[in-house]
């Protein structure tokens, strides 16, 4: 069932921002935005790989959330356990991170401008989102083991994950 969920999830609140919103913004141009060839694309290949790695990202993101958090992404139907493994290793918002990333390769492979004003609202709204609700709901729900993962994992820059080393033998 909780697969069910994150597919339900995952086409309705991501798929929008990713696909419905960048596609209206592109209808603004006054024409249906069409995929250009890969020999068109230039610098617009760059723009591929961000989208196709922010979409592997994002549901390496779900699978995590399922299987070790045992929920799913949307706030309604949070995980019960605090998701620290996988990409969220690295970075504590690597979901919105993912999504930044495809909406920032759609507007290199449109070369559009609007989508990258776009991508700023949606940084800006993600800001305002994390710092107002989640992090203060995720430090009530699971205290002291969220303060430390923050300590640890920075909010929205990659960083490699510490490696501790084994404690001296007495």
């Amino acid at each position: 069932m909780i697969w069910l969920k994150d597919l339900l999830f995952l086409v309705v609140i991501p798929g929008m921002m990713v696909a419905g919103f960048p596609y209206l913004v592109l209808l603004t141009r006054g024409e249906p935005p069409r995929w250009p060839s890969l020999a068109a694309m230039g610098w617009g290949v760059s723009g591929l790989l961000l989208v196709a790695g922010g979409a592997l990202a994002f549901l390496a993101c779900v699978v995590d959330f399922a299987r070790k958090g045992r929920g799913t992404p949307f706030p309604l139907d949070p995980p019960t356990a605090l998701v620290v493994t996988g990409l969220y290793r690295w970075v504590r918002n690597p979901m919105y991170v993912a999504v930044l990333n495809v909406v920032l390769g759609e507007a290199a492979v449109f070369r559009s401008g609007e989508l990258i004003a776009y991508w700023l609202s949606v940084l800006a709204g993600f800001h305002l989102f994390v710092v107002l609700y989640e992090e203060p709901a995720l430090r009530k729900r699971f205290g002291d083991e969220y303060e430390t993962y923050c300590r640890h994992v920075p909010r929205w820059l990659l960083r490699w994950p510490e490696v501790r080393q084994a404690e001296p033998a007495a």
